[in-house]
């Protein structure tokens, strides 16, 4: 108590008096003013280290990540900090990410085709995988044009499981991304997809073959994207993260940045609120580990 006591009035006393009043030394004073020193130098490196940790997983998650999946990162790293001071951290950094854009709109359902009925229900928590996976179209432009994108995901881990880009929304773009989902996950009986009313998803070809498989058909209500929330989600997300921060010269370049960001970002980094803050191939390894457990 007496050197901050000494420290408080340096700017009013000497030390050397203030020392003498108080019965202690002045080296004393010096000794524990050089201890004190120390330490906030040590503060200081140690919050500008974790400074340049929030920057590195800010900008690997492309802008994306806000203070609760950077905080995760931290703790991941063996950092021991609050949520607060990451967020006070960014703020002082200047830090923000970049916020969802509103969904578009790529459904024709003005057709005469078969429509099924919603079996999901907004019911999008599911325990165990290929239960339900989920399907829609959204678009991306480039100097050379629009291209489409197909996806199917997996509500179990939010994972993309099936995906396919090309040049129209013909129903052989939604074919080729079931049959990579199919052939990359090899469900059994009782799996949903469920979709939106889109003519491709109506398509006889795309009925016969979920059929073909023994896979259930669900279809959202009309006008009604929240049915289908999950995967128009991740379109959102693919757009904020990706589409809309690039310029593509070429269908050839937009394409391969797209398998990127679904094979090596989306999939294996990101992480879901939803997940615990894991990726979805984190996820499902972790599930697959404990299914192994119970069984041995």
């Amino acid at each position: 108590m007496k050197y901050e006591f000494i420290d408080a009035h340096s700017d009013e006393h000497s030390i050397v008096k203030m020392c003498h009043v108080l019965h202690t030394s002045p080296s004393g004073y010096y000794k524990w003013k050089g201890k004190q020193l120390q330490g906030e130098t040590e503060r200081e490196k140690v919050k500008e280290e974790i400074k340049q940790k929030i920057c590195k997983s800010f900008h690997e998650s492309m802008g994306t990540y806000g203070s609760p999946r950077i905080h995760d990162d931290l703790i991941e790293w063996g950092y021991t900090i609050s949520l607060k001071t990451v967020a006070r951290y960014m703020q002082e950094i200047g830090l923000r990410a970049i916020p969802l854009n509103k969904y578009g709109v790529t459904t024709k359902s003005d057709h005469d085709l078969t429509i099924y009925p919603n079996l999901v229900k907004r019911k999008f928590d599911v325990a165990i995988p290929n239960t339900i996976w989920v399907a829609d179209i959204t678009y991306l432009w480039t100097l050379q044009g629009w291209l489409y994108l197909a996806s199917i995901m997996d509500l179990f881990s939010r994972k993309i499981i099936g995906w396919s880009i090309g040049p129209s929304m013909k129903k052989e773009l939604v074919l080729t991304a079931l049959d990579r989902a199919i052939l990359t996950r090899r469900p059994g009986t009782g799996l949903i997809h469920h979709s939106d009313r889109g003519s491709q998803y109506c398509s006889s070809d795309y009925i016969k073959e979920l059929k073909g498989h023994e896979i259930q058909i669900s279809m959202s209500r009309k006008g009604d994207p929240y049915d289908n929330a999950c995967i128009e989600s991740f379109h959102a997300t693919i757009k904020k993260e990706l589409i809309y921060r690039y310029r593509f010269e070429s269908k050839e370049q937009a394409i391969e940045a797209v398998n990127h960001y679904i094979s090596n970002v989306y999939n294996e980094r990101r992480k879901h609120s939803k997940l615990g803050y894991r990726s979805p191939n984190n996820f499902e390894r972790k599930y697959q580990l404990a299914l192994l457990d119970s069984i041995s």
